[in-house]
């Protein structure tokens, strides 16, 4: 991923150096465990493990390992060259018994579970200014839309309270697939354990609080990948669904919120006047990619009988990007709805725009319900003046008024225009929640 979408912490977690130290964990975990089973010298984790304490790898580790593999063309064999290289004779019972994915794939997951956890930090921190700004403007009228087009009264905080329940789908949706990956694969060449004991997996997985994986072949199966990415995929959705209706408040014909717009900052080099929604369109972009990514890790599930190596290079390429962009968004969107520019004036202007139209519902009710009329007979009237409405710009109101067709009185039209009884219920609906 580019630099200029990487978080701190994600930039060091996906580093070369840093991938090396997680197979080194690999690495370790399984010597300790063999020593203790007897499977190596029983001074051979005791020896090495102090080493690599007080020389940890670097990124000079990592460029020497570079090296190596310009020559090997294999990874794992450079590896393990650069550690007897910086360890001396200590290293040699490194990676005994294991292969090449044991170590990768199991290692990878090490990285997997703790971009996870940062991502799931990040949608908590979102999750929370939604909470925030759901009790703000709890009370807050505006206009629901459906189709684009005015609807029915609601509250603009009901809007911050149904991307808060998503994003909740969302960190549930994360922890089963980080639960996926948190598997150890220790078991030799095309999975049979000839040269390692599943008993090393079973300690490893202990030691790590995982578990071990109860078959492979020689990789794990690659639809916990897949689950992982799509976890990461539809959590982009949602950060789409925000950005999007963002974006949509922002226009100038709309005009019921908008990002922050900070000192200094230009939204166009032509036009002075610009303010422009940069941050939630660039949202939407990433949303796009995450989707893209997930389509390469289906594919990756369909491998060669035990093993081919397909998925390897764009695994390289669709973790660390995937992980990254999402908790990146993630942080971009979280910035825009806790500063985010609200009109709640301009919201109760638009929500009377068009003269009491969006009342029609409750008219229909009253013909029906206190009226006696069928309800054909009363959509008929209703209808009939809400076009007129629409064509000539006059209020519903007073067309229902002088319609001879309409036994509504004045007094039932007072009741069915009240903005307050299409709200009644928001306190119902904030009390199935803990806010």
């Amino acid at each position: 991923m580019i630099d200029r979408y990487l978080t701190p912490e994600m930039k060091v977690l996906w580093s070369e150096a840093n991938r090396y130290r997680a197979w080194l964990k690999v690495e370790l975990s399984a010597l300790e465990a063999q020593a203790q089973l007897g499977e190596v010298p029983a001074d051979a984790y005791r020896t090495l493990a102090p080493l690599t304490g007080a020389d940890p790898l670097d990124e000079a580790f990592a460029v020497r390992v570079a090296e190596i593999e310009n020559v090997t063309r294999h990874d794992i064999v450079a590896f393990t060259t650069a550690l007897t290289e910086r360890y001396g004779d200590p290293a040699r019972f490194v990676h005994h018994g294991l292969t090449s994915t044991d170590v990768v794939d199991t290692a990878q997951n090490l990285l997997l579970d703790e971009a996870l956890d940062i991502i799931l930090a990040d949608v908590a921190a979102l999750r929370e200014v939604c909470r925030v700004q759901a009790v703000t403007y709890k009370h807050t009228p505006t206009i629901g839309r459906t189709h684009g087009i005015h609807a029915e009264p609601m509250t603009f905080g009901l809007k911050f309270l149904n991307w808060m329940t998503a994003l909740d789908r969302d960190r549930e949706r994360l922890k089963a697939a980080q639960q996926r990956v948190r598997v150890v694969m220790l078991s030799g060449s095309v999975g049979t354990y000839a040269h390692v004991s599943p008993k090393i997996e079973e300690a490893v997985a202990a030691a790590w609080q995982w578990q071990p994986a109860p078959v492979t072949n020689q990789t794990l199966a690659r639809d916990r990948h897949a689950e992982v990415l799509s976890a990461i995929a539809i959590l982009g959705t949602t950060l789409e669904k925000i950005s999007v209706e963002i974006r949509h408040l922002q226009r100038s014909e709309v005009r019921e919120a908008m990002e922050p717009f900070g000192k200094g900052q230009k939204g166009s080099s032509s036009m002075p006047h610009k303010k422009n929604p940069i941050l939630t369109e660039n949202v939407t972009g990433m949303a796009r990619l995450l989707r893209g990514y997930l389509v390469t890790a289906l594919e990756n599930v369909a491998l060669w009988h035990e093993r081919d190596i397909s998925h390897s290079s764009a695994e390289r390429v669709i973790l660390p990007d995937a992980t990254g962009l999402a908790s990146y968004a993630t942080r971009r969107l979280t910035g825009v709805l806790r500063d985010l520019v609200v009109f709640p004036e301009r919201m109760l202007k638009n929500l009377n725009d068009l003269g009491g139209l969006v009342f029609s519902q409750r008219v229909l009710h009253l013909l029906i319900d206190e009226k006696g009329l069928g309800r054909e007979a009363a959509y008929s009237i209703v209808q009939r003046n809400a076009l007129q409405s629409w064509e000539s710009g006059e209020g519903l109101r007073d067309l229902l008024k002088a319609d001879p067709e309409n036994p509504l009185n004045d007094a039932d039209l007072d009741e069915a225009f009240k903005l307050e009884w299409y709200l009644r219920e928001v306190d119902a609906i904030y009390g199935r929640f803990e806010l």
